[in-house]
């Protein structure tokens, strides 16, 4: 498989730190979801056009690691990589400070393809989907 990656700009904001000033480990999540709806948007299928086919993709698994916390203001990039996506939609992540370019916190996430209205699985990927991330390769 071809290597399916994008880059994504985050600033922290204010709202995101802790009493320590640093990002509380939450949103570290929150991060990866902006990361990740950006790198479906760059290969052109969102999580719109999922609905648009009666399909959603939830989260089923999360693997985090936080190396060294992000503070207010900093400026993070992270990099999204899909390591696979039949049948699952396997996701790397790493963020960094944009600057120094140190590596911050690093994850993966699995998320399962299933039908919106039944919420039964659904073990091939679109057609539509592999389309686009063939393209994008």
């Amino acid at each position: 498989m071809k290597k399916i990656s994008a880059e994504t700009i985050i600033e922290v904001p204010f709202y995101d730190t802790d009493l320590m000033d640093v990002v509380w480990h939450g949103n570290y999540v929150k991060y990866l979801e902006v990361a990740r709806c950006d790198l479906l948007s760059k290969i052109g299928y969102t999580y719109n056009d999922m609905r648009n086919e009666g399909l959603a993709y939830p989260v089923a698994t999360m693997e985090l690691k936080y190396i060294k916390p992000a503070k207010f203001g900093q400026k993070l990039k992270v990099v999204t990589e899909i390591t696979e996506y039949d049948p699952a939609l396997y996701i790397k992540y790493e963020i960094f400070d944009f600057e120094s370019g140190e590596k911050l916190f690093k994850a993966k996430s699995m998320q399962i393809c299933i039908n919106a209205k039944t919420g039964e699985s659904i073990y091939v990927p679109p057609e539509k989907f592999v389309e686009k991330l063939e393209e994008y390769a």
